[in-house]
């Protein structure tokens, strides 16, 4: 949660508190052999100078516990919680931690139960057994999933994409949805020097994607998981956002194990090298400029939706200013589907939005399929021997009936 993403206006810090994990997921991108974890004493000294610099934007402070496993450190994070309640702040202030969920025991869940008002334990979770097994090492049966539910049912858990999961998509989600889970976050394509643009992701994905449409259509009340949660007017604004994607450098200051202060959770020793770190730190983080593909920026239509990770197009690129290119066509075809599932849900309920946001809206989903249907036709033949533009022809004359209803 950054000061651009949140109606509430968080300043969100992150501690590391252990380089370490008990796992191995098929996607991590960090290094977790150091053996290094954080003191009481430094914990102090960052927690001291965190509430001595909360921006002025700032409504609240969340403080975030990240590793490795945070949890691995949990008699450290009940004593910093006890050191923020002991002073006191004049500001609001909550702390948030993502977890495996697989080293959790009775203490531990007594203790965060005891403590729900004010620390959010939010889970990692991939989908049904056999795929978040797969991902992270055959730890489903160690989570207590009810725990978390009981204590935070509105959390949404994080989801992570890999190769393996593109094929399980669909059933992932909606068995995700079945657990009453209600927001599912972070289902994004894993980052890191990965080639997303090959033929065969496409051809996976896109029964995927029909079958999400399809379920989110007819289960308009449910909120789309991450990957279809994306307010397609925006794409229609008439002076485009060239503020950087977060809060990198400025509202996500990321606290290493030996207090060292880094931009924000990507960029930090556990991935990349130290000559790496110090060119990045001569970053002016406050000038949103130094983020922008203006590429991407003056050419794309769908820039104001598509996710990315400026860490991660460091790690790519070298860069903050170029995009990792490779999950372009990936991101145009969920655009494509997202569009479907907005036709498909504005002809079942055409009050569903003000008038403003529905023109918008509908225009967005027309200048979608004429500029990305042509790109997946091939592909759209080999999945379904079908022809896709007359599949988005239907679909838009029935939006074209709802807008004059």
């Amino acid at each position: 949660m950054t000061e651009n993403t949140m109606s509430e206006l968080r300043f969100c810090p992150s501690f590391c508190v252990t380089h370490d994990c008990n796992l191995s997921c098929v996607y991590c991108y960090q290094k977790h052999s150091t053996g290094k974890h954080m003191n009481l004493e430094v914990a102090r000294q960052s927690i001291d100078w965190i509430f001595s610099h909360v921006p002025d934007y700032a409504d609240s402070v969340e403080i975030d516990f990240i590793g490795g496993e945070p949890l691995l450190e949990f008699s450290l994070i009940k004593e910093i919680v006890s050191y923020v309640c002991e002073k006191q702040p004049d500001i609001p202030f909550i702390f948030f931690a993502t977890t495996n969920g697989t080293v959790l025991d009775d203490a531990m869940k007594d203790w965060f139960t005891a403590h729900r008002s004010c620390f959010c334990l939010a889970l990692s979770l991939d989908g049904n057994r056999i795929t978040h097994n797969h991902n992270r090492c055959n730890s489903f049966d160690a989570i207590d999933i009810d725990f978390f539910l009981r204590n935070w049912p509105d959390q949404g858990v994080k989801m992570t994409l890999s190769e393996y999961s593109l094929q399980h998509l669909a059933e992932d989600v909606k068995y995700l949805h079945s657990l009453s889970i209600n927001v599912i976050d972070g289902v994004n394509l894993y980052e890191g020097a990965f080639d997303w643009d090959k033929d065969e992701y496409i051809t996976i994905l896109i029964p995927q994607l029909a079958e999400l449409v399809e379920y989110y259509a007819k289960n308009d009340a449910l909120h789309p998981c991450q990957l279809f949660d994306k307010d397609l007017s925006s794409c229609e604004s008439q002076t485009k956002d060239r503020n950087k994607w977060c809060g990198i450098g400025t509202g996500t200051h990321f606290f290493d194990v030996d207090g060292k202060r880094y931009p924000c959770s990507f960029v930090t020793p556990m991935t990349f090298t130290q000559n790496e770190l110090d060119r990045i730190l001569e970053t002016d983080f406050t000038n949103d400029e130094n983020f922008i593909d203006d590429e991407c920026f003056n050419d794309c239509y769908i820039y104001p939706i598509c996710p990315q990770c400026i860490g991660a197009n460091y790690m790519v690129n070298k860069t903050f200013r170029k995009r990792n290119r490779s999950k372009c066509r990936i991101q145009k075809l969920i655009s494509l589907f997202i569009a479907d599932m907005e036709a498909k849900r504005i002809v079942k309920n055409p009050k569903r939005y003000d008038d403003t946001k529905l023109y918008y809206t509908i225009e967005a989903i027309k200048k979608i399929r004429n500029a990305y249907v042509g790109m997946f036709e091939k592909f759209y033949k080999e999945v379904y021997n079908d022809n896709l533009c007359k599949m988005h022809e239907e679909t838009e004359s029935e939006v074209g009936v709802s807008v004059s209803i």
